[in-house]
């Protein structure tokens, strides 16, 4: 039954997205002059659809079927996505009878380059309109909880943290002249605002003030490593367990908060380095399941594993604000902003070589694992998830890449400054060429997420 709640979860999760992406080329080009030939739920063959000209109907329309430019809309075989044909548009399909023919009124190609950005840009502005409708709604009914922390609870070892001489309960109380009250702020500054700039930290330790001035070329870039710091009272909680590994045999569960290891204390933020120093050495695991203590002896793996992913959990005080429906706007359009400048980020570091290509990448069965497992949290995270995603699928639909809407903008952007169109065997071939490296890289996220399941 996982596996089939997976799939599912998958199908909805992908469906969605595509569908939504595909409605903003669709409604786009139909409002300014453009027929749509086919609208499409699912992909492959027709099962049964309906237009004005034949009605509704069972199976794929005859060849010689002339629609008199309405749309026919349908629900394909393969249950997975959408598309749109727009008439007179070489995309994907590599249909080019069109070009056989004068270039007519309600062809994509007659139009002018202003229109024809438009219909190729809605496909991404419907996503991320989509990510903003699901912050704004999630945060407008739920609220925000917010940690108003701001003390150091952790330093990872060899971090820029402890490098640049950051101590454990050290209190942040600016970071680059801006004040700060709740550790979300020294994240949204460290990781996103402040990106490429020098971090100047003012700081209390032990009731004395103290600058710490670092100089952005002395930190690794910080969407590939961490900058090193924690707050205080986050706690490891048990996420998952693999049943065939030390921690399922000794009966941890998801939900169980990690205590210590022998008799040692642990963090969110230790636990890790703790157990993988105790690769093939018998240790006693301490947790607590609900008001239940618990200990038993475990042996990590010889890479230091016990089969566990863990997530925070905060023990400190949680101020929870809400927010009336307008001003749950701006909220939700700085979480898609704040989204997106991570993503992009971690797309320039994978271009630059500073992140790992494998381990950045998740293609359908890592999608589908996590689809699966934020539904089992309830409505909102699997929202959230889709939000993030929608941001994920515009961001990499407007990369100037052949065969992707970015792609197509720049056909535009040659035509715009050149005042010429791109001869139309080229865009051909250049599709061509774009789609089935696409299709290469999906096999090799596809065939990655296998070797990493």
């Amino acid at each position: 039954m996982q596996i089939l709640s997976t799939i599912f979860y998958f199908i909805i999760t992908i469906g969605v997205l595509v569908l939504v992406h595909e409605f903003g080329h669709f409604i786009a080009a139909i409002s300014l002059g453009m027929r749509a030939d086919v609208f499409a739920v699912g992909m492959g063959s027709r099962l049964f659809g309906w237009n004005k000209k034949t009605g509704f109907s069972f199976g794929t329309l005859r060849s010689d079927v002339d629609l008199d430019g309405n749309t026919d809309y349908r629900v394909s075989l393969f249950p997975i996505g959408g598309y749109v044909k727009i008439a007179g548009m070489i995309d994907e399909s590599m249909d080019t009878e069109f070009l056989k023919h004068e270039p007519q009124p309600w062809e994509f190609r007659s139009k002018p380059i202003w229109k024809r950005a438009v219909v190729l840009s809605a496909g991404v502005i419907m996503n991320v309109i989509l990510a903003v409708a699901i912050f704004w709604g999630i945060i407008y009914q739920q609220g925000k909880d917010i940690r108003p922390v701001t003390e150091i609870g952790y330093i990872a070892p060899g971090s820029p943290a402890e490098k640049f001489g950051l101590r454990v309960s050290d209190k942040i109380l600016a970071l680059n002249d801006k004040p700060v009250k709740q550790w979300d702020e020294i994240e949204s500054l460290l990781y996103t605002e402040s990106v490429g700039s020098d971090l100047t930290f003012h700081i209390e330790r032990s009731g004395t003030p103290v600058i710490i001035f670092i100089k952005r070329t002395s930190v690794p870039d910080l969407t590939e490593q961490r900058f090193g710091i924690l707050p205080t009272g986050l706690v490891p909680v048990v996420a998952a367990v693999d049943a065939g590994k030390p921690a399922g045999m000794i009966g941890l569960q998801p939900n169980d908060t990690i205590l210590g290891v022998n008799d040692a204390p642990v963090s969110y933020g230790s636990l890790s380095e703790l157990i993988k120093a105790h690769a093939d050495k018998e240790m006693m695991l301490v947790w607590k399941r609900g008001d239940q203590r618990m200990e038993k002896k475990v042996t990590p793996t010889h890479e230091g594993r016990i089969g566990i992913s863990l997530e925070a959990g905060y023990t400190g005080t949680v101020l929870h604000l809400q927010y009336g429906f307008f001003e749950a706007l701006p909220v939700g359009i700085k979480e898609v902003t704040l989204t997106s400048q991570l993503f992009l980020d971690n797309i320039y570091q994978i271009i630059a070589g500073r992140a790992s290509f494998s381990k950045s990448l998740g293609g359908p069965v890592k999608i589908a694992q996590m689809a699966s497992r934020s539904a089992e949290n309830g409505l909102t995270a699997f929202l959230g998830f889709l939000a993030i995603l929608s941001i994920s699928l515009a961001l990499l639909n407007i990369l100037p890449f052949p065969a992707l809407d970015g792609g197509h903008l720049v056909f535009l952007a040659y035509e715009g400054i050149f005042r010429k169109q791109i001869p139309d065997n080229i865009k051909i071939g250049i599709q061509s060429v774009g789609f089935f490296l696409l299709l290469a890289f999906m096999a090799f996220v596809v065939y990655n997420d296998v070797v990493n399941f």
